[in-house]
C-alpha cells in the first residue's frame, strides 16, 4: 500500500455523509469561529513590529513536597507572585504540564520590553520560598521580530489576544537550505503551511518569536487554544507540508493547562 490513508490523513478532505475522506473531528474546522470577543479588535501592526518585545518560557520541576497547611502553600504562593510582579513583567500564564511531560510539573510564560526583567523575573521566583521548592529543567527566551512574508503576521501574545486555556510551546531549528532558497520559494511554502494550519484551525492562536543566539534554537512558537485537541490537531495538520521538509528539530514540546497558581500549588505532593 502506498501514500497516506485518507481515513487518518487529517489533511485530506473530511468525511460527510458517510462518505470515505479524514478523520471526523476535522469535519468542523472552517466553521470554527476567526473572531473571537475576548481579543482586541484594532490592532497596531505597526507599533508592534516597531517595538521590542521578549518572551520567556520557564519550565520547572517540583523537587520537594509544599507544605501541607493551606495557610503555609498560600503564603508561599502570593509570596513568588508578589515578587515576579514587583519586576514588572507580565506574566501570561502559568500551566500545569505534569502528566504531559515526565521530567517537569510547571511551565510559566513572560512577557517584557526588557530582557533583563525576564531574568529578574526567574531570580525572585527562585528566591522566594516556592522557588526553593523547585529546580529548572528547560527555558527558552525569545525577541519579536517583524514577519519577512506578512508585517501582520504578529504574535498572538502581543496582538491583545486573550491567554486561552491550554498552551503548547516548543523550540525549532530550519535546515541549513532553508535561508539560502529564493524568497519567492520561502514564501510559497509558508504559505502552504499556513493553510494547513491557521486557516485551518483559526482558534488556535500562534506567537513565533525568534532566539537566534538566545538558546540553541532558531524559533519559539507557543501555539493556545481553549482545548487540548485543537492544538494537537494543529500541529498534526501541519506535518503534510513541504516546509517540514526544512526542519532540523522542533523538540521539546512543553503543553500544560493554564491554571492559577494556587489552583496548582494545591495539586502538588504535599508534606
Amino acid at each position: 500500500m502506498t501514500g497516506t490513508s485518507r481515513t487518518t490523513d487529517p489533511a485530506s478532505a473530511p468525511a460527510r455523509g458517510g462518505a470515505q475522506g479524514g478523520v471526523h473531528r476535522f469535519e468542523d474546522e472552517e466553521r470554527r469561529p476567526h473572531r473571537d470577543p475576548r481579543d482586541a479588535v484594532d490592532v497596531d501592526f505597526d507599533a508592534i513590529n516597531s517595538g521590542t518585545h521578549y518572551a520567556l518560557y520557564a519550565v520547572l520541576r517540583l523537587d520537594s513536597a509544599l507544605p501541607a497547611r493551606r495557610e503555609d502553600r498560600d503564603l508561599l504562593v502570593d509570596e513568588a507572585v508578589r515578587a515576579v510582579d514587583g519586576t514588572g513583567a507580565t506574566t501570561r500564564g502559568w500551566y500545569d504540564v505534569a502528566g504531559l511531560r515526565s521530567d517537569a510539573d510547571l511551565m510559566i510564560w513572560w512577557l517584557s520590553e526588557d530582557p533583563e526583567v525576564l531574568q529578574d523575573a526567574v531570580h525572585r521566583l527562585r528566591a522566594s520560598g516556592l522557588g526553593r521548592h523547585l529546580v529548572p529543567v528547560w527555558s527558552c527566551m525569545g525577541l519579536h521580530t517583524p514577519a519577512e512574508f506578512n508585517p501582520r503576521h504578529v504574535p498572538a501574545c502581543l496582538a491583545g489576544v486573550a491567554p486561552r486555556d491550554w498552551c503548547m510551546v516548543y523550540p525549532f531549528v530550519r535546515s541549513y537550505e532553508w535561508y539560502l532558497l529564493e524568497a519567492q520559494e520561502r514564501s510559497r511554502m509558508m504559505a502552504e503551511h499556513g493553510r494547513h494550519g491557521f486557516s485551518a484551525y483559526p482558534d488556535v492562536k500562534g506567537s513565533t518569536l525568534a532566539t537566534f543566539g538566545l538558546s540553541d534554537y532558531e524559533w519559539i512558537l507557543g501555539f493556545e487554544a481553549d482545548s487540548l485537541d485543537r492544538l494537537e490537531g494543529v500541529i498534526h495538520h501541519q506535518r503534510y507540508t513541504e516546509a517540514r521538509l526544512h526542519v532540523r528539530q522542533d523538540v521539546p514540546f512543553y503543553t500544560g493547562r493554564r491554571v492559577e497558581p494556587h489552583q496548582w500549588a494545591e495539586r502538588q505532593p504535599l508534606a
